[in-house]
């Protein structure tokens, strides 16, 4: 019967009768209306919030949990413009969206790279790391590790905090490696416990995991991304030539 309940109430979120930020109905209301104990309400309720599609506030009671999507233009958002405009990806996706893009948590320090991460970069024996999270209206939406080689990173603006207007990108091409193309791999997953209390995830909430891999016009590999994002905060958009 609660599944049925969770249903129900599934389905009028869906259909808008509950939008982002409404209360759903007590513990109480829905007792009376369903005719079910109050074990069965809650956990009903619980799914919800398993599902990451309800939230819990003490002594307020349920509501539809908060959703905002940042539409991500993958043939867009690392366009040469938007560099020579001094601005980052995250900004132009934050502008796209309406919101207030900002960065915390930010840390940069010379390491030896994962085995992964060094055969992506053609296996240098240091890289120079940049983590960072990413907030929308104060809400951590992803985070994320860059990796450069240390020949290319070291004593340079990218080595500091601010690296500058268009971010790591544009001081790249000043250098001389002007961007060729970029390779992405997806994968959608649940969290690890450091990811959901980094990026603040609701029970049931997944996340999605790139890695983005960036070439020069020599074809050397200049940049690794490793990105974490909550998979409620965005929505892929590409376009796939039919030819």
């Amino acid at each position: 019967m609660f599944r049925q309940i969770a249903d129900a109430l599934r389905e009028a979120i869906d259909k808008g009768r509950y939008r982002e930020g409404d209360k759903l109905p007590s513990e109480t209301d829905l007792v009376d209306h369903f005719g079910v104990s109050r074990m069965t309400v809650r956990n009903a309720l619980s799914l919800l919030q398993q599902e990451g599609l309800a939230v819990s506030e003490h002594g307020k009671g349920v509501f539809v949990r908060p959703r905002p999507p940042v539409r991500r233009l993958a043939s867009d958002r690392f366009a040469r413009r938007h560099r020579d405009q001094g601005k980052a990806a995250f900004t132009v996706e934050a502008e796209a969206a309406g919101s207030r893009p900002e960065v915390d948590s930010l840390e940069v320090k010379e390491e030896r790279p994962s085995q992964d991460i060094s055969a992506r970069l053609g296996s240098p024996r240091k890289v120079l790391a940049r983590r960072r999270r990413y907030l929308l209206d104060g809400r951590p939406v992803e985070f994320a590790t860059s990796y450069l080689p240390l020949d290319l990173a070291r004593n340079t603006p990218i080595a500091q905090p601010n690296p500058g207007p268009g971010g790591i990108y544009a001081r790249l091409e000043e250098m001389g490696h002007r961007l060729d193309h970029f390779d992405e791999e997806i994968r959608a997953r649940m969290p690890s416990p450091a990811e959901v209390r980094t990026l603040q995830l609701a029970s049931g909430v997944p996340v999605i995991h790139l890695v983005r891999t960036a070439y020069d016009s020599e074809g050397r590999p200049v940049e690794v991304c490793d990105t974490v994002m909550a998979a409620d905060a965005y929505v892929l958009a590409y376009q796939l030539p039919a030819n």
